[in-house]
């Protein structure tokens, strides 16, 4: 077993939290900002004067930790702040600013590392965990010149555990829920190790309990020297979300990060006769070339998407909130085609392909997905660019290439005389649709980076604007 090293300990600990369901702000709302402050913003007690005036350090932490997460900063324990406090989340504090962020001068001193896994959980196979910790590890070595080497004896460079409670290392685990997993910066003694909790259940390819792969790979960041990324695509993030391990691709930030450190993969092509991915990128509201996936209304508030990703804006939001799709929704598809909210179903219908899935507020509806026909489309439809429920008739428009369709939401059936032209129903939208909303008694349709608006009662084009209008940023 490695040396015990307190100060070291206390310097380099990272640790994956996960927190209880959401609710409205109330006194355990309290306590748990709180502790949440203490633990990760720094966070005092402090009596006087500041306080009776409202300057207290508290309000002051609470504006740090809206300004990293990218919310309004009120200094107040608004619904929007309580909300991420009750996250999943990583127990770093999270002090850093900039995209990706390393432990101060922490880094490995040699490229090749040795690991040793020292014992497993029963929630999976040994080969499952074998093959989970060695694929994580492979995230790194892909883009960097680490090289990993499994040893059966002795100490290595990263010892990989699991444990309950206190498990040896002063940061006991808190049972199922609670502390994921824990890891070190880089560094002699405990440096490097990760521990991972076994009240929590692991799994090798499921969408439930925590997938150890995912874990992993975030918590050997830490142990290569990387702390948290405020970027939400980030595997560094401080929140766990599910990805498909089977299609997971290091992102642009956690490349960037490693390279920091240590440079570039020397293998010029590690994979001869292929080209080299390209690490996938957070989209940028702010990027005048924007085209996104789909829009819809979803009562009350607007939902963006875009590749892994959507923005969720609402009316007690002064900026859009961009998440994972699958930190939300972990059975859904990315990149999707379509999505619209029937306001008669009061469900939200996202399309993918031949298949579509409903959501009824933010929970996945059983028996979906279902066919394309299921909504009243031809067989010969194999995929939607665009979809938009009219609230005067009820009808529901499908835009397909440059013909749409009309869909009875009432009769439960296509209206007669579809599909026709897109530049007919609408005159002079002539390019393709990528994503429709209705507002006010306007229609948007939107293609490519612009937006089109029409009037729902003469049809005519009245304006033509960019994303902006309705995503912020």
């Amino acid at each position: 077993m490695k040396t015990f090293n307190l100060g070291l300990l206390l310097f380099n600990l990272a640790i994956v939290i996960y927190s209880m369901p959401i609710s409205t702000p109330n006194e355990k709302d309290e306590a748990l900002a709180e502790t949440y402050l203490k633990s990760f913003f720094n966070l005092t007690e402090e009596t006087g004067p500041a306080v009776r005036r409202g300057n207290s350090q508290r309000v002051k932490k609470i504006s740090e930790m809206q300004k990293f997460f990218g919310l309004q900063v009120t200094g107040s324990l608004d619904t929007e702040t309580v909300t991420l406090m009750k996250k999943s989340r990583c127990g770093v504090p999270d002090v850093q600013v900039g995209s990706f962020s390393t432990f101060d001068n922490l880094k490995w001193q040699k490229n090749q590392l040795t690991y040793r896994i020292e014992n497993y959980t029963p929630d999976m196979t040994v080969a499952e965990v074998d093959d989970s910790i060695e694929r994580a590890l492979q995230v790194w070595a892909k883009v960097s010149p680490l090289r990993f080497t499994r040893i059966y004896s002795g100490t290595a460079d990263i010892m990989i555990s699991f444990g309950t409670r206190n498990h040896g290392d002063f940061y006991p685990f808190d049972g199922p829920e609670g502390t994921l997993a824990h890891a070190f910066a880089p560094g002699n003694y405990i440096g490097g190790d990760a521990h991972f909790d076994d009240d929590e259940y692991f799994t090798f390819s499921s969408t439930k309990g925590y997938n150890l792969f995912l874990v992993a790979a975030h918590e050997f960041g830490h142990s290569m020297g990387l702390s948290h990324s405020k970027d939400p695509g980030a595997l560094m993030y401080p929140i766990y979300s599910y990805t498909d391990p089977r299609t997971f691709s290091l992102p642009r930030d956690d490349v960037n990060g490693i390279q920091f450190i240590y440079g570039p993969n020397p293998d010029v092509n590690p994979n001869p006769g292929k080209p080299d991915p390209t690490p996938p990128s957070t989209p940028d509201a702010c990027d005048p070339k924007l085209v996104l996936d789909a829009v819809s209304t979803l009562r009350g508030e607007k939902m963006f998407f875009k590749g892994r990703f959507f923005w969720r804006s609402y009316a007690q939001s002064s900026r859009p909130e961009l998440n994972l799709i699958k930190s939300f929704w972990p059975e859904l598809p990315e990149n999707i085609d379509a999505a619209y909210e029937s306001l008669l179903s009061d469900k939200v219908f996202i399309f993918k392909g031949s298949k579509v899935w409903a959501l009824d507020g933010y929970d996945l509806v059983s028996g979906y997905p279902k066919n394309l026909k299921s909504v009243g489309l031809p067989r010969a439809v194999t995929k939607v660019d665009a979809a938009m429920y009219d609230e005067d008739s009820s009808k529901t428009l499908f835009f397909v290439g440059d013909s749409y369709y009309s869909y009875d939401e009432k009769k439960k059936k296509m209206d007669k005389g579809f599909p026709k032209r897109v530049d007919v129903g609408f005159p002079g939208m002539t390019s393709k649709v990528t994503a429709a909303i209705q507002e006010k008694g306007y229609t948007y349709l939107f293609s490519g980076s612009f937006v089109f608006e029409y009037s729902m009662n003469t049809r005519k084009q009245s304006r033509i604007l960019g994303n902006s209008f309705f995503l912020p940023c």
